[in-house]
């Protein structure tokens, strides 16, 4: 049965680890049939057949490297393992083109290239962490970007408590947690997770998590808060996000409930359902390392989402209300309500019986998208509403699964705005990848 993954706070925690003894001996092996033996006198030769002196010299090489690379892993391990064997690696990318009509540029773009490194202590202490680097170039001139989007220890204490600090993204909606290429619909990511929830959005704290029961599970968190002054009209409260040293002047709480109806138990046509909910609340007078711009006031966030699959269908869904208390002292046009929503469903038309040879693992998805979102939903008074913000945005498309973890894309976009004016339709093809 086909399940719904769950939201995976270290996505390649099933990678394999950094190669270890094995490898190491079996290259060691190689190199010597390669280079072949050291002399010995025209006697020695004479008496042994080269091919048997050969495999002895082999295999006596073999067990001193082998011997050798344990003394050294466990040397460098402080409960005497293997220290190799505690690294996991792992990461996603993403390639895509993107042509629109009139003015939009036409442009291939490295989008994303992401490295995940994760490390076990021991069997209850393990940290995680992602580095991203966006649009293949960092300058202050590119928009280009590095930076680290993930790290943070988990201490696992219990099914029912644990505890999280450091870096960590947070808990609202599905993209936001769960992003990479092969988890989502489309090219691009919905352009509700850009103006609405941002994505990728990550808090610097400390917090629980775990399972109240099998099928209910939960998240808490004290961390940064927002910096409201860079919220605008448009773009909603995505420049808030203070990505280097955020200030604790003003903290964000967080708390999100998930639920997993089917849970421990086969549904008929293999349906699979969860439902989530986040609230959010933060002050807004914050600044990078604790250079607070002076803003009064506070963020609340509402949000709820699902993901429901039945026989070859997947639906998803998200909606989010945010209210900002102090938007008209905050000026820039800025909403003192925001709104948004969308409703996304995906068959998978991929035949079995072409699941074959090369093929075996592939699979194939068309869906359908559909956003609408306001950044300007609710104004302050005497504050005017700027149409630009209001939009709504049809996307259709096809995934293509090479395998698991390699997909091809291709989609079509309709947007439009509260302006009146024609924005242009876009069509985009992309190929991403996790390992």
């Amino acid at each position: 049965m086909r399940t719904i993954p769950e939201y995976r706070h270290h996505p390649w925690s099933t990678s394999l680890p950094v190669p270890g003894r094995k490898l190491l001996v079996a290259l060691a092996a190689l190199a010597i049939l390669v280079s072949g033996t050291p002399s010995r006198s025209f006697a020695q030769e004479q008496a042994t057949d080269p091919r048997e002196r050969k495999i002895q010299d082999l295999e006596k090489s073999v067990k001193d490297l082998s011997t050798r690379v344990d003394e050294i892993g466990k040397s460098r391990s402080p409960d005497g393992g293997s220290w190799m064997e505690k690294f996991t690696l792992g990461g996603y990318g993403e390639i895509h083109a993107n042509f629109g009509e009139g003015k939009a540029p036409d442009q291939i773009d490295i989008h994303r290239l992401v490295a995940y490194v994760g490390y076990e202590f021991n069997d209850w202490i393990r940290f995680h962490s992602e580095t991203e680097i966006e649009h293949g170039f960092v300058s202050s001139e590119s928009g280009g970007e590095i930076s680290i989007e993930q790290a943070y220890l988990d201490f696992l204490l219990s099914d029912r408590l644990n505890v999280r600090f450091g870096r960590f993204l947070t808990p609202i909606g599905i993209i936001s947690r769960k992003h990479e290429p092969p988890a989502f619909n489309g090219v691009e990511r919905p352009s509700f997770y850009r103006f609405i929830i941002p994505s990728t959005w990550f808090s610097d704290g400390i917090g629980i998590f775990g399972s109240l029961a099998p099928a209910l599970k939960y998240e808490v968190y004290v961390a940064g808060g927002l910096d409201g002054s860079k919220f605008d009209a448009v773009n909603g409260i995505r420049g808030g996000r203070i990505e280097e040293r955020p200030s604790l002047n003003d903290p964000a709480f967080m708390g999100r409930l998930e639920y997993y109806p089917f849970a421990g138990r086969a549904a008929a046509y293999g349906q699979v359902l969860r439902v989530g909910a986040t609230a959010y609340h933060s002050g807004i007078n914050n600044g990078n390392e604790g250079n607070n711009p002076g803003t009064a006031g506070y963020l609340r966030i509402l949000s709820g989402d699902f993901e429901y699959s039945i026989s070859k269908f997947d639906f998803r869904g998200v909606i989010a209300h945010e209210r900002i208390h102090g938007a008209k002292e905050i000026g820039n046009g800025v909403a003192s309500a925001i709104f948004g929503w969308y409703l996304e469903g995906g068959y998978r038309f991929f035949p079995d019986s072409w699941k074959t040879g090369r093929l075996a693992k592939s699979d194939a998805v068309v869906f359908v998208r559909y956003e609408d979102f306001d950044t300007q939903f609710g104004m302050p008074d005497g504050v005017v509403k700027n149409p630009a913000g209001d939009r709504t945005q049809w996307t259709a498309g096809v995934n293509f699964y090479l395998t698991r973890n390699l997909v091809a894309k291709a989609d079509y976009q309709v947007q439009r705005d509260g302006t009146g004016q024609h924005l242009p339709n876009l069509i985009n093809f992309g190929l991403g990848w996790q390992y």
